[in-house]
C-alpha cells in the first residue's frame, strides 16, 4: 500500500492510499516509503496547514468504517478550519441529533484523523472531550491551536504548556 511520512508539529505521521485515494493517516514514520500522485498532494497540503496556509484539506479520502460512520466523518469535514462542533451539533449535523454518544464512538475511531477532523469535536461547555490520536488532549489542543482555537485548560490543569 502505498504511503508518505512526514514530520509536522504533532509528531511525525504517516499518510497511507489505496488507488489513488486516502484511507488512513498514522502516527509515526514508515521506512520504506512508496508514494503516488494524492500522497505527494496530502503532504504538500499537511505541510501547508501545519503552516496556517491552508484552510480547507481537498483530497480524495475514503474511510473504511460502516454507514453511519461515514456520515459522521463527512460531517465531521463540513466544520471549518477554526471553528469547533460539540458532538451534540456534530450529531445533528449527520441526521440522527440523538445519537451522540455514537458520534463520539465514531470520531474516536476515525482512521484519517487531522484529515477528517475529529479534532474540531467537543463536549458540551467548550470541554476537549477526548482525542484518541498520538499525544491525546494534547495533540487535539495543538491542532486547534494551529487553526486559531485557544481551548481552555481545565481548572484543575492550570497553566500547563502545550
Amino acid at each position: 500500500m502505498p504511503q508518505i511520512s512526514l514530520n509536522s508539529p504533532v509528531g511525525a505521521i504517516t499518510v497511507f492510499a489505496f488507488e489513488d485515494q486516502i484511507v488512513a493517516l498514522d502516527w509515526g514514520f514508515v521506512e520504506d516509503v512508496e508514494s503516488c500522485p494524492v500522497l505527494e498532494e496530502a503532504s504538500r497540503q499537511l505541510s501547508a496547514y501545519f503552516t496556517g496556509a491552508l484552510d480547507r484539506f481537498d483530497l480524495p479520502l475514503a474511510p473504511d468504517g460502516t454507514d453511519f460512520q461515514k456520515t459522521v466523518w463527512q460531517a465531521m469535514c463540513e466544520i471549518p478550519m477554526g471553528k469547533t462542533a460539540t458532538y451534540k451539533e456534530l450529531a445533528t449535523m449527520a441526521g440522527s441529533p440523538k445519537a451522540f454518544q455514537s458520534v463520539g464512538t465514531a470520531c474516536g475511531l476515525n482512521p484519517i484523523p487531522i484529515l477528517i477532523p475529529c479534532h474540531r469535536v467537543l463536549a458540551t461547555g467548550d470541554k476537549p472531550g477526548g482525542y484518541s490520536g498520538h499525544g491525546g488532549l494534547e495533540t487535539k489542543r495543538a491542532l486547534l491551536k494551529i487553526e486559531g482555537v485557544d481551548l481552555p485548560l481545565p481548572s484543575d490543569q492550570g497553566n500547563l504548556p502545550l
